[in-house]
């Protein structure tokens, strides 16, 4: 179960890191000041921590949806 979801972790950052794959080193650092300038250093931790909740309510939701669908197909397997 852990290797699965380290496996996952690591398959999410490689496709952050090929999304940026095309971006240097300067191009980066401009992106990054411009969002500071923009929001404020108090600001970002506020906006991450909102964004992280936002994910964590995606997933939970997919969960359970997930959930249902097995649960409504199992109810409706011919029993023998």
């Amino acid at each position: 179960m852990y290797l699965l979801t380290l496996t996952n972790k690591i398959m999410v950052v490689n496709n952050i890191l090929a999304f940026l794959g095309g971006l240097g080193t300067t191009e980066v650092l401009v992106i990054m000041v411009v969002i500071l300038i923009f929001f404020g250093a108090k600001r970002i931790p506020e906006l991450a921590r909102g964004l992280g909740k936002g994910i964590r309510e995606f997933k939970d939701a997919t969960k359970e949806i997930k959930n249902d669908i097995e649960n409504a197909a199992s109810d409706d397997s011919p029993k023998n």
